[in-house]
Protein backbone atom coordinates (compact mmCIF):
# COMPACT_ATOMS: atom_id res chain seq x y z
CA UNK A 1 0.00 0.00 0.00
CA UNK A 2 1.35 3.43 -0.95
CA UNK A 3 1.98 5.92 1.82
CA UNK A 4 -0.90 8.36 2.36
CA UNK A 5 -0.15 11.96 1.50
CA UNK A 6 -1.41 15.05 3.33
CA UNK A 7 -3.81 17.26 1.40
CA UNK A 8 -2.42 20.73 0.79
CA UNK A 9 0.36 22.05 2.96
CA UNK A 10 -1.42 23.05 6.15
CA UNK A 11 0.65 21.32 8.85
CA UNK A 12 -0.93 22.99 11.87
CA UNK A 13 -2.20 20.68 14.61
CA UNK A 14 -5.23 22.00 16.52
CA UNK A 15 -6.25 20.27 19.73
CA UNK A 16 -9.31 20.86 21.89
CA UNK A 17 -9.30 19.20 25.31
CA UNK A 18 -12.77 19.19 26.82
CA UNK A 19 -13.24 18.18 30.46
CA UNK A 20 -16.62 18.16 32.24
CA UNK A 21 -17.83 17.22 35.71
CA UNK A 22 -21.36 16.22 36.65
CA UNK A 23 -22.14 16.27 40.39
CA UNK A 24 -24.89 14.39 42.24
CA UNK A 25 -25.95 13.90 45.87
CA UNK A 26 -26.44 10.24 46.80
CA UNK A 27 -27.50 9.50 50.35
CA UNK A 28 -26.72 5.80 50.68
CA UNK A 29 -25.04 2.85 49.01
CA UNK A 30 -28.17 1.89 47.10
CA UNK A 31 -28.46 5.37 45.58
CA UNK A 32 -24.74 5.31 44.74
CA UNK A 33 -25.09 2.00 42.92
CA UNK A 34 -28.15 3.28 41.08
CA UNK A 35 -26.30 6.44 40.09
CA UNK A 36 -23.33 4.48 38.73
CA UNK A 37 -25.69 2.19 36.83
CA UNK A 38 -27.45 5.24 35.39
CA UNK A 39 -24.16 6.80 34.29
CA UNK A 40 -22.97 3.54 32.74
CA UNK A 41 -26.19 3.29 30.78
CA UNK A 42 -26.39 6.96 29.81
CA UNK A 43 -22.74 7.30 28.82
CA UNK A 44 -21.74 3.83 27.68
CA UNK A 45 -19.28 3.22 24.86
CA UNK A 46 -22.07 2.94 22.29
CA UNK A 47 -23.56 6.38 23.02
CA UNK A 48 -20.12 7.99 23.37
CA UNK A 49 -19.18 6.58 19.97
CA UNK A 50 -22.30 8.14 18.49
CA UNK A 51 -21.35 11.52 19.99
CA UNK A 52 -17.80 11.34 18.63
CA UNK A 53 -18.99 10.34 15.16
CA UNK A 54 -21.28 13.39 15.18
CA UNK A 55 -18.34 15.55 16.27
CA UNK A 56 -16.21 14.18 13.44
CA UNK A 57 -18.85 15.07 10.86
CA UNK A 58 -19.41 18.53 12.39
CA UNK A 59 -15.77 19.52 11.98
CA UNK A 60 -15.81 18.31 8.38
CA UNK A 61 -13.71 15.20 8.86
CA UNK A 62 -14.20 11.50 8.11
CA UNK A 63 -13.82 8.41 10.29
CA UNK A 64 -11.09 5.86 9.62
CA UNK A 65 -11.25 3.60 12.63
CA UNK A 66 -13.31 3.15 15.81
CA UNK A 67 -12.06 1.54 19.03
CA UNK A 68 -14.43 1.42 22.01
CA UNK A 69 -14.66 -0.35 25.35
CA UNK A 70 -16.92 -0.47 28.41
CA UNK A 71 -15.11 -1.22 31.66
CA UNK A 72 -16.00 -3.28 34.74
CA UNK A 73 -17.11 -2.08 37.23
CA UNK A 74 -17.68 1.25 35.49
CA UNK A 75 -16.47 3.71 32.85
CA UNK A 76 -15.93 3.65 29.10
CA UNK A 77 -13.41 4.76 26.47
CA UNK A 78 -13.73 5.47 22.75
CA UNK A 79 -11.08 6.46 20.20
CA UNK A 80 -11.65 7.48 16.58
CA UNK A 81 -8.96 7.99 13.96
CA UNK A 82 -10.12 10.64 11.52
CA UNK A 83 -8.98 12.29 8.31
CA UNK A 84 -9.53 15.71 6.84
CA UNK A 85 -10.58 14.45 3.41
CA UNK A 86 -11.95 11.13 2.10
CA UNK A 87 -9.87 8.79 -0.05
CA UNK A 88 -10.71 6.03 -2.47
CA UNK A 89 -11.73 2.73 -0.89
CA UNK A 90 -8.60 0.97 -2.11
CA UNK A 91 -6.37 3.34 -0.11
CA UNK A 92 -7.89 2.32 3.22
CA UNK A 93 -5.68 0.09 5.40
CA UNK A 94 -7.52 -3.29 5.50
CA UNK A 95 -6.61 -3.76 9.18
CA UNK A 96 -8.90 -0.89 10.18
CA UNK A 97 -12.08 -1.90 11.98
CA UNK A 98 -15.03 0.45 11.63
CA UNK A 99 -18.35 -0.15 13.37
CA UNK A 100 -20.87 -0.49 10.50
CA UNK A 101 -23.65 0.76 12.75
CA UNK A 102 -22.05 4.21 12.80
CA UNK A 103 -20.09 4.37 9.55
CA UNK A 104 -21.19 3.20 6.13
CA UNK A 105 -18.63 1.73 3.77
CA UNK A 106 -18.64 4.67 1.40
CA UNK A 107 -17.96 7.18 4.15
CA UNK A 108 -14.78 5.56 5.47
CA UNK A 109 -11.63 7.54 4.73
CA UNK A 110 -7.87 7.54 5.18
CA UNK A 111 -5.90 8.45 8.28
CA UNK A 112 -4.01 11.69 8.70
CA UNK A 113 -1.30 11.69 11.38
CA UNK A 114 -2.32 13.33 14.69
CA UNK A 115 -6.01 13.47 13.77
CA UNK A 116 -8.12 11.69 16.33
CA UNK A 117 -11.04 11.99 18.72
CA UNK A 118 -11.04 10.29 22.13
CA UNK A 119 -13.31 10.12 25.17
CA UNK A 120 -12.83 8.59 28.61
CA UNK A 121 -15.23 8.56 31.58
CA UNK A 122 -14.39 8.52 35.28
CA UNK A 123 -17.18 7.98 37.87
CA UNK A 124 -16.05 8.80 41.44
CA UNK A 125 -17.64 8.73 44.91
CA UNK A 126 -16.72 9.36 48.54
CA UNK A 127 -19.07 7.83 51.19
CA UNK A 128 -18.34 10.43 53.89
CA UNK A 129 -19.50 13.30 51.69
CA UNK A 130 -22.42 11.62 49.89
CA UNK A 131 -21.19 13.30 46.72
CA UNK A 132 -20.86 11.38 43.45
CA UNK A 133 -18.83 12.88 40.62
CA UNK A 134 -18.87 11.86 36.96
CA UNK A 135 -16.01 13.15 34.79
CA UNK A 136 -15.70 13.03 31.01
CA UNK A 137 -12.45 13.79 29.17
CA UNK A 138 -12.68 14.45 25.43
CA UNK A 139 -9.80 15.28 23.10
CA UNK A 140 -10.32 16.36 19.50
CA UNK A 141 -7.03 16.72 17.63
CA UNK A 142 -6.93 17.69 13.96
CA UNK A 143 -4.39 18.72 11.37
CA UNK A 144 -5.12 20.76 8.30
CA UNK A 145 -7.91 23.26 7.82
CA UNK A 146 -10.58 21.53 9.95
CA UNK A 147 -11.10 22.95 13.44
CA UNK A 148 -12.34 21.12 16.56
CA UNK A 149 -13.90 24.38 17.81
CA UNK A 150 -16.79 23.84 15.39
CA UNK A 151 -18.16 21.07 17.62
CA UNK A 152 -17.76 22.87 20.94
CA UNK A 153 -21.41 23.76 21.57
CA UNK A 154 -22.57 20.27 20.61
CA UNK A 155 -20.17 18.73 23.11
CA UNK A 156 -21.27 21.01 25.94
CA UNK A 157 -24.92 20.24 25.25
CA UNK A 158 -24.28 16.48 25.06
CA UNK A 159 -23.52 16.22 28.78
CA UNK A 160 -24.88 17.51 32.08
CA UNK A 161 -22.01 19.87 32.82
CA UNK A 162 -21.60 21.53 36.21
CA UNK A 163 -17.93 22.38 35.68
CA UNK A 164 -16.25 22.65 32.28
CA UNK A 165 -12.53 22.99 31.60
CA UNK A 166 -11.44 23.75 28.05
CA UNK A 167 -7.96 23.83 26.55
CA UNK A 168 -7.28 24.77 22.94
CA UNK A 169 -3.82 24.93 21.43
CA UNK A 170 -2.31 25.21 17.97
CA UNK A 171 1.03 23.57 17.26
CA UNK A 172 3.50 23.59 14.39
CA UNK A 173 3.41 25.97 11.45
CA UNK A 174 2.30 26.18 7.85
CA UNK A 175 3.28 28.57 5.09
CA UNK A 176 1.55 31.05 2.84
CA UNK A 177 2.09 31.07 -0.92
CA UNK A 178 5.26 33.14 -0.53
CA UNK A 179 6.79 30.81 2.04
CA UNK A 180 6.14 32.91 5.15
CA UNK A 181 5.53 30.82 8.27
CA UNK A 182 2.07 30.97 9.85
CA UNK A 183 1.77 29.65 13.39
CA UNK A 184 -2.02 30.00 13.48
CA UNK A 185 -4.45 30.23 10.58
CA UNK A 186 -7.51 31.76 12.23
CA UNK A 187 -8.22 34.67 14.59
CA UNK A 188 -9.02 33.80 18.21
CA UNK A 189 -8.94 35.79 21.45
CA UNK A 190 -10.88 33.38 23.68
CA UNK A 191 -12.53 29.97 23.56
CA UNK A 192 -15.62 31.75 24.86
CA UNK A 193 -15.99 33.40 21.44
CA UNK A 194 -17.00 29.98 20.09
CA UNK A 195 -19.58 29.20 22.78
CA UNK A 196 -23.21 30.17 22.24
CA UNK A 197 -24.33 33.13 24.43
CA UNK A 198 -27.27 31.12 25.77
CA UNK A 199 -24.77 28.56 27.12
CA UNK A 200 -22.37 31.15 28.53
CA UNK A 201 -25.22 32.86 30.37
CA UNK A 202 -25.59 29.76 32.57
CA UNK A 203 -21.97 29.82 33.74
CA UNK A 204 -19.34 31.94 35.42
CA UNK A 205 -16.26 31.73 33.20
CA UNK A 206 -12.64 32.81 33.36
CA UNK A 207 -9.83 32.73 30.77
CA UNK A 208 -6.13 32.01 31.23
CA UNK A 209 -4.55 32.48 27.81
CA UNK A 210 -0.94 32.51 26.56
CA UNK A 211 -1.38 34.28 23.25
CA UNK A 212 2.28 34.22 22.18
CA UNK A 213 2.21 30.42 22.43
CA UNK A 214 -1.29 29.94 20.93
CA UNK A 215 -2.55 28.38 24.16
CA UNK A 216 -6.11 29.14 25.29
CA UNK A 217 -7.70 27.98 28.55
CA UNK A 218 -11.24 28.56 29.83
CA UNK A 219 -12.88 27.36 33.05
CA UNK A 220 -16.66 27.45 33.57
CA UNK A 221 -18.82 26.74 36.62
CA UNK A 222 -22.60 26.63 36.70
CA UNK A 223 -23.92 29.86 38.24
CA UNK A 224 -27.14 28.59 39.80
CA UNK A 225 -27.39 25.40 41.85
CA UNK A 226 -30.96 24.08 41.78
CA UNK A 227 -31.07 21.32 44.38
CA UNK A 228 -33.65 19.24 42.48
CA UNK A 229 -31.14 18.76 39.67
CA UNK A 230 -28.61 17.11 41.98
CA UNK A 231 -30.73 14.73 44.05
CA UNK A 232 -30.64 11.17 42.77
CA UNK A 233 -33.72 9.03 43.51
CA UNK A 234 -35.15 11.62 45.92
CA UNK A 235 -36.82 15.04 45.86
CA UNK A 236 -36.26 18.32 47.76
CA UNK A 237 -39.54 17.74 49.62
CA UNK A 238 -37.88 14.78 51.37
CA UNK A 239 -35.63 17.13 53.36
CA UNK A 240 -36.10 19.87 55.93
CA UNK A 241 -35.04 23.43 55.02
CA UNK A 242 -31.91 23.00 57.16
CA UNK A 243 -31.02 19.74 55.41
CA UNK A 244 -31.54 21.26 51.98
CA UNK A 245 -29.26 24.15 52.90
CA UNK A 246 -26.56 21.75 54.08
CA UNK A 247 -26.78 19.57 50.96
CA UNK A 248 -26.60 22.63 48.72
CA UNK A 249 -23.55 23.82 50.67
CA UNK A 250 -21.81 20.47 50.15
CA UNK A 251 -22.57 20.45 46.44
CA UNK A 252 -21.36 24.01 45.97
CA UNK A 253 -18.21 23.32 47.96
CA UNK A 254 -17.41 20.32 45.77
CA UNK A 255 -17.98 22.35 42.60
CA UNK A 256 -15.82 25.26 43.78
CA UNK A 257 -12.89 23.00 44.65
CA UNK A 258 -13.06 21.18 41.31
CA UNK A 259 -13.34 24.50 39.50
CA UNK A 260 -10.36 25.99 41.34
CA UNK A 261 -8.32 22.74 41.28
CA UNK A 262 -7.54 23.13 44.98
CA UNK A 263 -8.87 22.21 48.42
CA UNK A 264 -10.08 25.63 49.47
CA UNK A 265 -12.26 24.43 52.39
CA UNK A 266 -11.42 22.82 55.72
CA UNK A 267 -12.24 19.11 55.42
CA UNK A 268 -11.33 18.13 58.97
Amino acid sequence: MSKLKLYGFNNLTKTLSFNIFDIAYVENEKQRQDYVAYIDEQYNAHRLTSILVDVTHMIGASVLNISKQDYDPQGASVTLLISEEPLEEGQLDPSCSVDPQFIKKESVAGHLDKSHVTVHTYPEYHPDLNIATFRVDIDVSTCGKISPLNALNYLINSFDSDIITLDYRVRGFTRDEEGKKLFIDHPITSIQDYIEPVVLDRYDAVDINVYQSNIFHTKMILSDVQLANYLFASSPQSYTPKQKLEITRRLRQEMIEIYSSSNVFDHE
